[in-house]
C-alpha cells in the first residue's frame, strides 16, 4: 500500500506542484510540536492557533488556484459557445467533431482539477486526524466547527464545491446541445432530466464531481449497503479481475445464495409463535426461536470470513449442507415434539451463514466495470429475499399428512427451504467455478506447503481485499507512517478481534452503535410482528405475512429515491442525524400509551420506523467506509465482519429481549421490548452530535 505522503507526490500534476497541500511541512510540524511540548516550550493553545494559521494558509492557496483555474475552464467553455453558436448557423460536420473534441480536453482538464481538490482535502482529514491523533484532543472538531460554519469558509469551497459543479454541468449543456443541434433536435438536458448523455468524458467528469461531493446515485448508494463500493472507481489500479477468468454463473450463485439465505431468515416469522406453542412453550418463545440463527451466525462470520481466503467453492457447499440439515430438522421438531431440535435446527442454518463468502466473492472476483452492478444486486438480492420470507408463509396456509409427516404452516417453511438448498447445492456442484488465483495456488504450491501456508493464512488473517481497491484506499484513520522504519506494520491488515477493536476512532465507534441500534430496532419490530398483532388485532398469518411483505418491499423503492435523490442535495452526515431522529419518533409512536391500541399507530409507527431504518443503515455504512481505518478494509477481521458482527449481536440481544419479556406477559411485551431501542437511540443522536464534525 502507498503511503498519502508518497501517492500524493507522485499523482500531483507537475505545473500544479505549487498549490498542493504541503502535507510534509505539516507532518514535520506536528513533530515538532510534540517535542516542544514535551519540553515545556509552547502550552496547547499555542500550538492549535498556531497551527490553525498554518492551516488556513494552506487553504487560502489551494481555493485561490482552484478559482483561478475555474475561471480559466469557464473562459474556455465560453468561447467555445460562440464557436457552436456560428456552427449552428451553418452546420458542418467536421467542424462539430472538431469541436466536440476540443469541448473533451475542457472535460479532461476539468478531471484534472476535480482530482487536485479530491487529494487536497484528503491531505486536510488526514492532518486533521493525525493532529488529534498526536496531542489527544478534538483539533478537528474545533478547526471544522469554526472554519466550515462562518459565511467566509474557505473550507467548505474544498469540501463542497459549487464553482465546479456549475463548470461540469455548462460542459454537460453544450456538449448535449451540440449532439442534439447535429441530430436536428432544439431539446434541452433540462428538459429531458432522466436523459444521460453518453460520453466517455461526461462519465469521468460525474464520478469525480460525486466523490468531491459526495452525490450518489442508486447503484452506489446500494453498493454501499454491502459495505463493497469504492466512491472513485476511476482512481483505481489497473484491474486485476479480467473479463476472461470472470465468471457469471458463479455470481449467480452466490447472488442466490444471499436470497434464499435471507428468505430462510424470515420465512418463520410469522408463524413461529405458533410452532412454539405447539411444542408446549410460551408464544414469546418464538424470539428465541428466530433469534437462535442470529446467535450461530456470529461464529459463523469469523469462520467463513476466513475461508474465504483459500475457497469460496467449498464454503459455499458446507454452507448448503447445513441450512438443508438446519431446515430438516426445523420441519421434522414437530412431529418429534422437541423444542430442542428446532432450536438445533435454526443454530443449524445460522452455521450455514455464507454472507462474508458471497461479499468477498464480488470484491475479489467480478471485473471492475461490472462490480457496482454486482455489489447492488446483493443488497437487492437481500432485500428481495426479506420480503419473500413472510410472503411465501401466507401461501403455506394448509394441513395434510405423508407418511406420518406432518405438512402444515408451522413445518412448511422447513421442508420448502430444505428442499430449495438441495436444489441450489446440486445447481452449485454442477456449475460453480473456482477462481483462477485459487487454482493456480493449488497447483503451482506442494501438497505440504500448500496446508501448511493455507492454515497460516487462516490464523493470520491475511486475505485477499474485502472492499473494492482497498490496498489503494487512503488510510483516514490510522498513522501515515511514510519516513519510519514500520511502515510495513502500520498497514498490516487486523490479526484478531482485539487488534481491531485498537484500531477504532471515535467516529468508528459511533457508527457501529448506530448500526447495531437500527437492527435492533428492526429486529423488535420484525420478529414480535406475530405476537403483538395476534394480542391487539386477532391478525392471521395471513396477514402478518402480508403486512411484513409489505414492509420489505419498500426497502428498494426508499434506497431509490435516497440514493437518486436526497444524497445529492444533503450531506451524509445531515441525512444520518435526521434519519436517526426518525428512527426515535417512530420508536416513540410505537409505544402503548393507553387501553386501546390501534391498528393505524401501530403500522404508521412501524412503517416510520422500517423506512428510515433502511436509510440509516445505507448512509450509516457509507460514512463507516471513509471514516474506517484502511487496515480495516482487508484481511479476516474487517471492516464488513465488524459490521456484521454489530448487526448481528444487535439482532440476538432483541429476540433474547422478546423472550425474557414475555414473562412479564404479552400486555407488557411491546412496551419492554421497546425501552431498550430508545435508550440506545438517543445515546446514539447524542454519539453522533459529538462526533458530527468528523463525518466529512
Amino acid at each position: 500500500m502507498v503511503n498519502f505522503g508518497k501517492k500524493l507526490a507522485a499523482d500531483q500534476v507537475e505545473e500544479w506542484k505549487g498549490y498542493y497541500i504541503n502535507y510534509k511541512l505539516m507532518k514535520k510540524m506536528l513533530k515538532q510540536y510534540v517535542q516542544q511540548t514535551q519540553i515545556g516550550g509552547k502550552d496547547c493553545e499555542q500550538i492549535l492557533k498556531e497551527f490553525s494559521r498554518v492551516l488556513d494558509d494552506q487553504i487560502e492557496r489551494i481555493v485561490l488556484f482552484l478559482l483561478q483555474q475555474q475561471g480559466h475552464l469557464a473562459s474556455r467553455i465560453e468561447d467555445l459557445g460562440a464557436q457552436r453558436a456560428a456552427i449552428a448557423r451553418h452546420v458542418d460536420t467536421s467542424r462539430v467533431f472538431e469541436l466536440r473534441e476540443t469541448y473533451r480536453e475542457v472535460g479532461r482538464d476539468l478531471v484534472k482539477l476535480l482530482r487536485f481538490v479530491d487529494m487536497n482535502a484528503t491531505g486536510l482529514r488526514k492532518i486533521l486526524k493525525k493532529f488529534d491523533k498526536r496531542f489527544g484532543y478534538r483539533f478537528t472538531d474545533y478547526y471544522v466547527t469554526t472554519r466550515a460554519n462562518h459565511p467566509y469558509s474557505q473550507l467548505q469551497q474544498v469540501f463542497k464545491q459549487v464553482g465546479i459543479v456549475a463548470v461540469a454541468g455548462a460542459l454537460s449543456r453544450n456538449l448535449a446541445y451540440l449532439e442534439d443541434e447535429h441530430r436536428g433536435s432544439f431539446l434541452s438536458i433540462y428538459d429531458n432530466p432522466s436523459v444521460v448523455l453518453k460520453d466517455p468524458i461526461i462519465d469521468q467528469v460525474n464520478n469525480a464531481v460525486q466523490k468531491l461531493t459526495h452525490a450518489t446515485n442508486f447503484m452506489q448508494y446500494l453498493g454501499q449497503h454491502a459495505l463493497i463500493v469504492q466512491d472513485d472507481s476511476q482512481s483505481e489500479p489497473e484491474d486485476t479481475v479480467n473479463d476472461g477468468s470472470y465468471h457469471f454463473m458463479s455470481l449467480m450463485l452466490n447472488l442466490v445464495n444471499t436470497f434464499l439465505y435471507m428468505v430462510n431468515t424470515y420465512i418463520i416469522v410469522p408463524t413461529a409463535d405458533d410452532y412454539s406453542v405447539s411444542l408446549g412453550a410460551a408464544p414469546t418463545v418464538c424470539g428465541i426461536i428466530i433469534g437462535s440463527m442470529a446467535v450461530a451466525q456470529v461464529f459463523s462470520s469469523v469462520y467463513f470470513s476466513a475461508w474465504s481466503n483459500k475457497s469460496y467453492f467449498r464454503p459455499l457447499v458446507f454452507s448448503s449442507i447445513m441450512l438443508f440439515s438446519g431446515n430438516l430438522l426445523y420441519a421434522l421438531a414437530y412431529d418429534l415434539n422437541s423444542l430442542t431440535v428446532l432450536l438445533i435446527g435454526r443454530i443449524l442454518c445460522g452455521l450455514g451463514s455464507a454472507r462474508a463468502v458471497n461479499r468477498r466473492y464480488i470484491s475479489d472476483c467480478v471485473p471492475l466495470k461490472t462490480r457496482l452492478q454486482a455489489s447492488a444486486g446483493f443488497v437487492s438480492a437481500s432485500a428481495l429475499g426479506m420480503a419473500c420470507g413472510p410472503g411465501l408463509a401466507g401461501f403455506l396456509q394448509t394441513k395434510f399428512t405423508i407418511y406420518s409427516l406432518t405438512f402444515n404452516q408451522s413445518t412448511l417453511p422447513g421442508w420448502l427451504m430444505s428442499i430449495s438448498w438441495l436444489l441450489y447445492l446440486v445447481w452449485l456442484w454442477f456449475s460453480f467455478k473456482e477462481p483462477e488465483h485459487f487454482a493456480k495456488a493449488a497447483a503451482s504450491a506442494p501438497p505440504s506447503e500448500s496446508s501448511h501456508q493455507e492454515s497460516a493464512n487462516l490464523e493470520e488473517g491475511l486475505a485477499q481485499p474485502l472492499l473494492i481497491g482497498s490496498e489503494d484506499r487512503l488510510d483516514e484513520n490510522s498513522e501515515d507512517n511514510d519516513d519510519t522504519a514500520d511502515s510495513k506494520k502500520s498497514h498490516e491488515p487486523a490479526t484478531s478481534f482485539v487488534a481491531a477493536y485498537k484500531l477504532l476512532t471515535p467516529s468508528v465507534k459511533v457508527q457501529l452503535l448506530i448500526y447495531f441500534m437500527l437492527k435492533y430496532a428492526m429486529e423488535i419490530l420484525l420478529s414480535e410482528s406475530s405476537v403483538v398483532t395476534t394480542y391487539y388485532f386477532n391478525w392471521d398469518t395471513s396477514a402478518v405475512a402480508i403486512f411484513l411483505a409489505i414492509l420489505g418491499l419498500t426497502v428498494l423503492p426508499v434506497n431509490a429515491v435516497v440514493g437518486s435523490y436526497v444524497t445529492n442535495w444533503f450531506e451524509d452526515r445531515q441525512i444520518l442525524l435526521a434519519s436517526e431522529i426518525m428512527v426515535l419518533i417512530g420508536i416513540i409512536m410505537s409505544f402503548r400509551y393507553t387501553s386501546h391500541y390501534s391498528i393505524p399507530q401501530y403500522v404508521s409507527s412501524a412503517l416510520i420506523t422500517f423506512v428510515f431504518a433502511e436509510v440509516l443503515e445505507g448512509v450509516n455504512l457509507s460514512l463507516l467506509s471513509r471514516v474506517m481505518s484502511s487496515r480495516l478494509s482487508r484481511g479476516t477481521y474487517n471492516g464488513g465482519l465488524l459490521s456484521t458482527e454489530a448487526g448481528t449481536l444487535a439482532r440476538v440481544v432483541a429476540d433474547a429481549t422478546i423472550t425474557g419479556a414475555g414473562y412479564l406477559g404479552t400486555d407488557m411485551l411491546l412496551n419492554v421490548t421497546l425501552l431498550p431501542p430508545l435508550v440506545i437511540s438517543i445515546v446514539s443522536i447524542v454519539a453522533t452530535f459529538c462526533t458530527y464534525n468528523t463525518l466529512f
